[in-house]
């Protein structure tokens, strides 16, 4: 079970802001492409549950990312999903890409379980968007500000995974209040925002 705190920002200024108040604890930033995938009669959707191929697009050392993701539950700026990740080949993630079909043919522990579970035959592309993430190592706690760009506009986020949620927001907001940062609780997940197609009100 993967749980993290997620909180929106209004607009990029926010998100410019926080950056800057941040700066002293950057470690990385990611350039990701997520895209998502489900069977042809829908068989991981109709189980709330998603197949991601994630690429870091790193030009010196790409990396691919599958993951499945299932019954998510976002309530109070709080995310909890269950979650099976595990790194594959960046050019056999790329193929798939290319042809979701593919992703039958690939040796991995979480596509095998995927298949085995849900018993898909033959995979559709859902489509994806992109994200930059900034990475930071703050009070003893990674924090992940999300720049995601889709089709329809960009939507800015901080996400950070802990066993004591409730505790690291409470830090979180005190440092957001103190930087006069603008926020919100997240209300839907990344993925749940780009299947309807629109940004939150």
């Amino acid at each position: 079970m993967e749980v993290e705190v997620k909180l929106r920002l209004p607009n990029k200024a926010a998100h410019q802001k926080l950056l800057s108040s941040l700066s002293p604890f950057h470690t990385t930033t990611h350039h990701q492409h997520n895209t998502f995938y489900d069977g042809l009669a829908a068989e991981l959707s109709s189980r709330r549950a998603v197949l991601r191929l994630r690429f870091h697009e790193d030009p010196d050392r790409p990396k691919c990312f599958v993951t499945l993701k299932a019954n998510a539950v976002l309530a109070n700026g709080v995310s909890r999903v269950e979650e099976d990740e595990e790194e594959v080949d960046h050019s056999i993630g790329r193929a798939c890409f290319e042809d979701p079909n593919k992703i039958r043919e690939v040796d991995s522990r979480v596509l095998r379980r995927v298949k085995e579970e849900f018993g898909i035959e033959s995979y559709v592309s859902l489509g994806g968007f992109k994200n930059v993430r900034n990475v930071y190592n703050w009070n003893g706690v990674k924090l992940e500000i999300d720049e995601v760009n889709y089709e329809f506009g960009d939507m800015y986020e901080i996400e950070c995974e802990s066993v004591e949620p409730e505790k690291v927001k409470g830090m979180i907001e005190e440092f957001l209040k103190e930087n006069g940062i603008e926020y919100s609780d997240s209300v839907k997940s990344k993925f749940a925002i780009f299947r309807a197609g629109k940004l939150p009100s």
